[in-house]
């Protein structure tokens, strides 16, 4: 269960503070934070913001200077928060939820359960997340997450983009998922070919590994159901230099 260290509301239309609600589930957007650090950094930031504002526009949600306003949100709920968390932010056209909880530290027998789903509109983070956050709730999520199947593909997961390896060479799923600013940032680094993922070919892959603002860069031990197990982790160690470099 997530460990919460803050949670309010706003009206988005005159920003007065009001009950809390997680907006799960209404037609909206929302985008997840790592802060790190005390005082908190709030990792990539601005691509952050900036897709949060770009996906607004998509679903409706009109407010004059919304990226001040949210940036003026975090200065005002993240002063005293530290030292590894996730700042949450959520908007529908009536409110603006944030929200901060204990980050969940990935251990080293990470699992992938598969479950068979593809997201609604899954170019954009948005918040018709019940299936998968009810999902989610039943596991422990520094062991656990579900990888999402649609055709026998393998998209992304609950919570993260996939990467996988074979002869060292990187590959991801590159349609119907998101690409997260995690993701996005590690490929200006290192070349990661986009490509449908099968679960038919998935034991031609020595390393699978989560990268995301949650779990960072984590890999996968196993996956049951497809008998498949962990080979190598040069990858892993490669990927997660180059992530930590931002914290």
């Amino acid at each position: 269960m997530a460990i919460y260290l803050l949670k309010k509301s706003y009206q988005l239309s005159n920003l007065k503070e009001v009950p809390f609600k997680d907006l799960w589930g209404s037609r909206g957007v929302f985008t997840t934070i790592r802060m790190f650090g005390r005082p908190p950094k709030l990792i990539l930031l601005k691509p952050h913001l900036e897709n949060l504002i770009k996906s607004t526009k998509n679903y409706g949600i009109r407010k004059k200077n919304l990226k001040n306003i949210i940036i003026d949100l975090i200065k005002k709920n993240t002063l005293y928060k530290g030292y590894d968390n996730l700042f949450r932010i959520a908007l529908n056209k009536n409110l603006i939820s944030v929200s901060i909880r204990k980050r969940p530290i990935p251990k080293n027998n990470f699992n992938l359960l598969l479950f068979k789903y593809k997201r609604i509109d899954p170019n954009y983070k948005n918040l018709y997340y019940k299936k998968i956050i009810s999902k989610l709730s039943k596991l422990d999520p520094t062991k656990y997450d579900i990888a999402l199947v649609s055709n026998n593909k393998i998209l992304e997961t609950g919570t993260s983009n996939l990467v996988f390896v074979k002869n060292r060479k990187i590959y991801s799923p590159k349609k119907n998922c998101y690409l997260g600013n995690t993701i996005k940032y590690i490929n200006k680094k290192i070349k990661i070919i986009g490509t449908d993922i099968s679960i038919t070919k998935i034991h031609d892959f020595d390393e699978i590994i989560l990268i995301g603002s949650g779990k960072g860069v984590t890999s996968v031990s196993k996956i049951d159901q497809l008998n498949w197990r962990r080979k190598k982790t040069v990858c892993y160690h490669k990927l997660n230099k180059i992530y930590n470099s931002l914290i």
